[in-house]
């Protein structure tokens, strides 16, 4: 069956209510089961310059690699899947196009951004991130937080300096300690996930998580399941309505059924011999 045919995919994002322009960039494409996220920072325009870059690059190169690749297939030298070397390939190239074009402009000094990224195939996402943008998974009434964000916040909260309630309340919630574009060599953190069908999964910049808790915005998900692109209007609704401090970027991904690759001939090989 056709990604398009199994997976539904909205992109929403605003500028918010303090901040007159939008720094933030989404692409998310069901046919090719592609979504990115990223948001910008930088003086200037320079952050929508960065997080611009990063969409138009990666969903470009990607396009180009998931029409002709089996992303499924391990990497011999790696033992991961190719999803991860194409992903670390492309995020490598589009950081060094960012980081270049802030060492040769001046009005770009100093720009970067965040990125998350989920791509879709057999049965599997595989999930890239970069500082504090998320993604998060609703399966059922399970709602979970996949992504774990590079910021000194995490930092503290994982080294038991406060507590993640305390974390809400903090002033350094936008200091990441990992961006695209600030650095001439930059990781992203890729993991593999199973994917159900039911799934739906939510990238956002940190303009909704900081304005809207969790619990909330599980059960905005769960109560418009059947209407996505009512649900990301209303998170979005949600972050303005409580201040809407920064830009707000929502991509939702619904997984409407099965959409397994077919085996090649080597893997129909090896299954007879289970």
């Amino acid at each position: 069956m056709k990604l398009a045919e199994v997976l539904e995919v909205v992109t929403r994002t605003d500028p918010g209510v303090v901040r007159s322009h939008n720094e933030d960039a989404v692409f998310g494409n069901a046919e090719l089961g592609l979504a990115i996220l990223a948001d910008g920072m930088g003086g200037y325009n320079a952050g929508e310059v960065a997080s611009g870059m990063t969409t138009t690059l990666l969903g470009s190169n990607l396009t180009g690699l998931i029409q002709t690749c089996s992303p499924q297939d391990l990497d011999v030298e790696s033992g991961k899947r190719l999803s991860h070397k194409h992903i670390r390939e492309q995020v490598g190239a589009t950081n060094e196009a960012i980081y270049n074009a802030a060492q040769s402009q001046p009005q770009y000094a100093g720009m970067g951004t965040t990125l998350v990224l989920a791509w879709f195939y057999d049965n599997l996402v595989t999930v890239a991130h970069i500082g504090d943008s998320r993604l998060y998974r609703l399966r059922g009434d399970e709602f979970q937080q996949i992504t774990r964000d590079h910021s000194l916040l995490q930092e503290q909260i994982d080294s038991g300096l406060i507590s993640a309630e305390e974390a809400r309340y903090s002033q350094n919630k936008n200091l990441v300690t990992r961006a695209l574009g600030v650095d001439p060599e930059v990781e992203a953190e890729v993991h593999d996930y199973d994917v159900e069908a039911g799934d739906i999964y939510l990238l956002c910049s940190d303009g909704l998580n900081d304005m809207v808790e969790d619990e909330e915005i599980a059960m905005t998900l769960q109560t418009l399941s059947s209407n996505l692109g009512l649900a990301a209007d209303q998170l979005i609704q949600m972050a303005n309505d409580n201040g809407g401090k920064d830009n707000i970027s929502v991509i939702l991904v619904k997984v409407r059924g099965d959409f397994s690759a077919p085996q090649g001939w080597l893997q129909k090989f090896l299954a007879w011999f289970k």
